[in-house]
């Protein structure tokens, strides 16, 4: 903390005598401040006794400075004015200018879907603005919101009051698979089973979604933490991996030869969530980025889904 700050002495007095050395009068400078001449008079006493100098002399009705206060009054004068300046002035954010450094949380999943087009925005609007993205999911985000992240995207339980959250975009689950090794001409429940599998567990265990929603087990023969090689793992083998269909559009994109099937069962889709302190509310950049999220969802949603939403 600066030394300023551990300093005996209330900058609102400074105020109250840079008014009276203006007004001249106690009674003037009172009634410029909004306070009683009473209040006044007390916090030039306050500021003479921390200062240890008078500042003032009677001079017929009024007051004077001394030599201690004029040299008070000509130290304080640019620094009032610029605090002044700094409290009213307008905002100034501008996109092409700003070189803010905005601290994300991604699931995995929404880092595959939204870094690749928000950076690319960013590289067009913002070229200076600078993003850090961090690992979270709906265990850990809260903890890490509430140790400084500006923003996260992921599935999220019950958050505290201080979090706001808005739906971002939901999505159904598919099975990726390599067709040249597992061949599914219709996939039914039984060959489903039947089959080996690799999951995405942030457990760290071999229960995934189906598990969890579907209560069968599958035959899993890898679990791993996240969706980033998951199309290197399936690719070459005989496994599926029941995935959110957004993730498998992404991994088919640089790897066009898997395949996706619809599943024997549904498994309802959650809500992804744009989440944020209640605190970078009015913080501009960060409210630029937020909007840039909520635009690069919009274009991900199926058609129906968009007018389901703004309805």
């Amino acid at each position: 903390m600066p030394k300023v700050y551990g300093r005996d002495l209330d900058l609102n007095l400074l105020r109250v005598f840079a008014v009276v050395a203006e007004t001249g009068s106690v009674t003037r400078a009172a009634s410029h401040l909004y306070l009683t001449q009473p209040a006044v008079s007390a916090a030039l006493r306050r500021l003479t006794t921390t200062i240890g100098a008078r500042l003032f002399v009677r001079s017929g009705r009024g007051l004077v400075l001394t030599s201690r206060g004029e040299r008070l009054r000509a130290g304080l004068q640019p620094h009032l004015q610029a605090l002044v300046d700094a409290a009213l002035a307008p905002p100034t954010f501008d996109p092409a200018t700003s070189d803010r450094t905005i601290r994300l949380g991604l699931a995995d999943s929404a880092e595959l879907w939204l870094l690749p087009p928000l950076l690319r925005v960013l590289e067009r609007e913002a070229p200076h603005m600078r993003v850090v993205a961090i690992p979270v999911q709906f265990r850990t985000v809260g903890a890490a919101l509430a140790g400084g992240l500006d923003a996260a995207i992921t599935v999220a339980d019950e958050l505290p009051g201080t979090i706001r959250r808005a739906r971002l975009m939901t999505g159904g689950f598919t099975c990726l698979y390599d067709p040249r090794h597992a061949r599914l001409r219709r996939l039914t429940e039984a060959e489903y089973f039947a089959r080996d599998h690799i999951i995405v567990s942030y457990n760290g265990d071999l229960r995934g979604i189906v598990e969890d929603l579907v209560h069968k087990t599958r035959k899993v023969r890898c679990s791993i933490s996240s969706f980033a090689n998951l199309g290197a793992l399936i690719d070459g083998t005989a496994m599926l991996a029941t995935i959110p269909a957004l993730v498998a559009s992404h991994i088919r994109a640089t790897r066009p030869h898997l395949a996706t099937r619809a599943l024997p069962f549904a498994i309802a889709g959650s809500y992804s969530e744009l989440l944020w302190p209640a605190a970078t509310d009015d913080d501009e950049p960060c409210q630029y980025v937020r909007a840039k999220i909520v635009e690069i969802a919009r274009t991900l949603m199926p058609p129906a889904r968009r007018r389901a939403r703004s309805a």
